[in-house]
C-alpha cells in the first residue's frame, strides 16, 4: 500500500520536471538558428561580433602606427626626375614632391615646374646659338600654355577616364569625326590613362617641346644642307620592344 502510494506521489512530481524541462528546450533553442546580424554576441556564421559570415563583413583597423617613407609616386613616369630638380645646398625637391600627397602637388609645386620648362628652354636657345628670349614653350598639341600643362604635370597622378579610349596621348585620333586630328579642338584622346604600348617618355616629350604640331624639335633638316637643324627633344629614339599579352599579366618574357 505505501508502495502505491510513493508511485502516485512521484507521478505529478515527475510531470511538472518534464514540463519545466520543455520550458528550457524552448527558451534555449539552437544559438546557431537563432543568430542574427543585431543581436551583440558572436553567433551562428559570424566571425566576429554580429559581422562575417552571413553578416556584413567584419572591418579590421589598419595599422598606421610606426614610420613610412613615401618613396616615388610614378604616376607619370620620369616627370619629378624631369622637373624635380635639386640645387646644391638647397633642400630637395625630389624628395618634397614624393613626401606630398596628390591633391596639394599642383599649388606646391607647379610654379617651380614651370620655370625649370622656361630653363630648359634656355638651354636649347644657347645650344643653338639665339637669343633665349627668342625660344620659348609655345601651346602645345593639345593647346595647353605652360601653366596649365605643368598644372598637369606637378600632379603626379595617372588621370582615367571611363569614357574615353585610355591612352597617355593618341596624336592620330579624331574622337567626334570632324576630320581635324592635330588641330586642338578639343576632341584629341590624351592623359586618359596608359595603354602598356605607349610609349610615355616620347608623349611626355612631345606635350613638353613638340609645339602645336608635335614636332617642333624633331632633329629634322629643316634647309636640307644633310645636317640636322634642331635638336631632337620629342622622343628619346627607344622604341617599344616587348611583347604584350592580351592575358593577364599582359607582359612577356624580359629581354
Amino acid at each position: 500500500m505505501k508502495l502505491n502510494t510513493i508511485k502516485f506521489a512521484l507521478l505529478p512530481i515527475l510531470g511538472l520536471a518534464m514540463m519545466t524541462s520543455c520550458n528550457n528546450d524552448d527558451d534555449m533553442m539552437d544559438p546557431i538558428a537563432m543568430a542574427t546580424c543585431d543581436d551583440g554576441i558572436m553567433n551562428g556564421s559570424e566571425t566576429g561580433v554580429d559581422c562575417g559570415g552571413s553578416c556584413e563583413p567584419c572591418i579590421t583597423a589598419v595599422d598606421f602606427s610606426g614610420n613610412y617613407t613615401q618613396v616615388d609616386h610614378l604616376g607619370r613616369p620620369g616627370i619629378n626626375t624631369v622637373f624635380g630638380f635639386d640645387m646644391e645646398g638647397q633642400p630637395s625637391v625630389k624628395d618634397a614632391h614624393n613626401r606630398t600627397i596628390p591633391s596639394e602637388m599642383a599649388a606646391t609645386f607647379q610654379a617651380g615646374y614651370e620655370a625649370r620648362l622656361e630653363q630648359y628652354y634656355d638651354v636649347y636657345a644657347d645650344l643653338l646659338g639665339i637669343d633665349p628670349a627668342a625660344l620659348n614653350y609655345e601651346n602645345n598639341i593639345l593647346g595647353l600654355d605652360a601653366a596649365t600643362l605643368t598644372t598637369y604635370l606637378a600632379a603626379d597622378v595617372l588621370e582615367i577616364s571611363p569614357n574615353l579610349p585610355t591612352t597617355y596621348f593618341d596624336p592620330g585620333t579624331d574622337f567626334d569625326n570632324d576630320g581635324r586630328i592635330l588641330v586642338p579642338d578639343g576632341d584629341e584622346v590624351a592623359l586618359t590613362g596608359r595603354k602598356l604600348t605607349d610609349d610615355v617618355i616620347d608623349v611626355s616629350l612631345i606635350l613638353l617641346f613638340g609645339g602645336a604640331e608635335g614636332d617642333r624639335f624633331d632633329g629634322s633638316d629643316k634647309n636640307m644642307d644633310g645636317s640636322p637643324d634642331t635638336p631632337r627633344l620629342t622622343s628619346d629614339g627607344v622604341a617599344l620592344t616587348a611583347t604584350v599579352s592580351a592575358s593577364f599579366p599582359y607582359v612577356g618574357n624580359p629581354e
